[in-house]
Formats: structure tokens, sequence, C-alpha cells
């Protein structure tokens, strides 16, 4: 989705694109916590910029190891990376803590 609207932010091929995703689930699985935890931000009221710039780092380092993705400058990762956070928030909407689905049933129980 980004790369579809963002012109600093291109993907050569679908193979690059799965590669892509599956780096960057690894990298920040991986890599971001410890930038994360070794960087700690000087202030609370940062933290969250903090937060994006480690995020647009990890989708450089990303297109830095898959050939075929291309950033570029930092100013599309920051971009991209709010778009990829706010689809993966949305995504994560539909998904419980289980890592299923979930669906909530609501049974309306009639009184004696």
């Amino acid at each position: 989705m980004a790369e579809q609207l963002l012109d600093g932010i291109s993907i050569d091929s679908t193979l690059a694109l799965f590669l892509a995703a599956l780096l960057l689930g690894v990298v920040n699985a991986v890599v971001r916590p410890v930038f994360v935890l070794s960087h700690p931000a000087a202030h609370p009221a940062l933290a969250g910029l903090f937060l994006l710039v480690i995020n647009a780092l990890m989708l450089e380092l990303v297109a830095a190891l898959v050939p075929g993705m291309h950033i570029a400058g930092f100013g599309s990762a920051v971009l991209g990376s709010i778009l990829i956070s706010l689809v993966s928030w949305a995504a994560s909407a539909w998904i419980g803590p289980s890592g299923k689905f979930e669906v909530l049933v609501v049974e309306r129980r009639r009184e004696p």
C-alpha cells in the first residue's frame, strides 16, 4: 500500500514485495527492540517521534537488504513507516491476541 501511495517507495516485483514483508517482520521482531532498548528517548514527550524515526530506519534497512525495493530518501521512509503502521494497526483490530480472527457472539436470553 505504501508503495502505491508514495512516489518515493518502489518495489520492482512480487517476489521483492514478499521478501520485503518477510524481512520487515523479522527486523521488527529482532532488530527494532534492540534499537528501542539501547537508545531510550531522553524525554517522554519525544518518545513517539523517536519511534517514528526508528520505524523509518527499519524500513530503510529492509530496502537496503532486499533487491528490487527502493526508497528515495528518509522522508519517504518516514511516510512509508506511518502508512505501514496504520495498516498494521487496522489489521490488528481484526485479529485478537491469540493470533486468530475473533468473533464476538452475543446471545440474548429471554427471561422466563
